[in-house]
């Protein structure tokens, strides 16, 4: 785990571990989708995410995650 304090800019390209968290309690949302699967946060990436977390659920996000 990272000692850099959790308000490190992200120009390194790295997430601070704790940043990261599964989201395992709470239900995905369109942005999350649009996000993990690398796309960035438009109207249109907004919309498909909402089509595809309304047709999947969940597992939506864990088809787009590693």
């Amino acid at each position: 785990m990272s000692d850099e304090p959790e308000s490190v800019s992200l120009a390194g390209g790295v997430t601070p571990d704790s940043l990261l968290h599964t989201g395992g309690s709470d239900e995905p949302t369109p942005e999350d989708l649009v996000l993990a699967s690398g796309r960035d946060l438009t109207p249109e990436n907004l919309r498909w995410a909402e089509r595809r977390l309304a047709q999947e659920g969940r597992s939506a996000i864990d088809k787009v995650l590693p």
